[in-house]
């Protein structure tokens, strides 16, 4: 089955320019483009996207207020659609109300073609995926703000091996599982089976979640390398 993609950005130049990528990749077919965000939302209520990638600023409604929208349409209506942000602006107040507002992803437009073909597989999977040195630096700011660990005992952190427990801080520290395997001297596939077996053992939806859960836990700490 084919990934239906429902691009969004007010310049025509780079829709085009995210077609002529998209559909040079298999299972990935764009079904339509919209140039704000009021046509985003008409659009996928007609068109029933699996992934809407959309920009944030934008005349007129722009791509916060459309995600809101979208989502909450989906949920009523029973619809299964995902929205990825993408966008040149590298704020952390863009990247928190995108996530906010239910985004599954947040990418630069300088993301390469191959990474954001997978991105968008990844959250039409119902996985969610923030640029590593986003989601790292979003936590270095606000984690004053997550409990301590004395605060957050995790008991199922005793459930990870000490690979595992590896793996979790360089997932935490924005590695990508490629650069996790080059770290470790594995395969990419070994590193897959470790992340999936640290989700599942936390009882974790994705990486962002993962992220998050070892910076309150203590695996991690702001600012370290």
């Amino acid at each position: 089955m084919s990934i239906r993609v429902l691009l969004v950005d007010d310049q025509p130049l780079l829709r085009t320019g995210f077609r002529l990528i998209l559909e040079s990749e298999p299972q990935i077919s764009v079904i339509g483009e919209a140039a704000d965000g009021h046509a985003a939302v008409a659009d996928t209520k007609r068109l029933l996207p699996d992934v809407v990638l959309m920009d944030i600023r934008m005349p007129g409604k722009d791509g916060i207020d459309a995600t809101r929208e979208i989502l909450e349409w989906a949920a009523g209506a029973g619809q299964q659609v995902r929205v990825l942000v993408l966008t040149t602006f590298d704020l952390d107040e863009y990247v928190v109300e995108a996530l906010r507002a239910g985004a599954s992803g947040f990418l630069l437009k300088d993301v390469p073609p191959d990474e954001l073909a997978g991105a968008i597989r990844v959250v039409s999977d119902g996985a969610a995926i923030v640029a590593p040195t986003i989601t790292r630096r979003l936590l270095d700011r606000f984690a004053h703000h997550l409990p301590t660990t004395r605060e957050r005992p995790e008991p199922r952190m005793e459930l990870l091996t000490e690979r595992e427990r590896e793996v979790l801080r360089l997932l935490a520290r924005g590695l990508s599982n490629a650069e996790i395997a080059r770290r470790l001297v594995v395969s990419e596939t070994t590193v897959k089976t470790h992340v999936g077996n640290v989700l599942t053992k936390l009882g974790l939806r994705d990486r962002v979640q993962a992220v998050v859960h070892a910076y309150e836990t203590g695996i991690v700490r702001p600012g370290e390398e």
